[in-house]
């Protein structure tokens, strides 16, 4: 890697609100907020809207939803499967 042009990588902790998770990780994100860490280090945090804990795909809560009939509809227009 060429020195000077790079961000600093270094560890920051990424907090979900809504859902009260918090995770160690690196990245080149900063904040001026900081937050201490079970070890009692500070790092800074950064607020994230919505993570692992939050989202309907990893809770398992996500739907699917047929909004009008569209899979039926194309069914009813192409058929299923005729050899096509």
């Amino acid at each position: 890697m060429k020195t000077g042009i790079h961000p600093p990588y270094g560890p920051v902790v990424f907090r979900d609100r809504a859902a009260g998770f918090a995770f160690l990780t690196r990245s080149t994100l900063t904040s001026e907020r900081t937050v201490e860490w079970e070890d009692g280090r500070s790092y800074p945090v950064v607020d994230v809207e919505i993570s692992s804990a939050s989202h309907p795909f990893y809770t398992g809560t996500a739907r699917v939803v047929d909004a009008a009939g569209r899979v039926e509809r194309f069914e009813r227009r192409y058929g299923r499967g005729a050899g096509r």
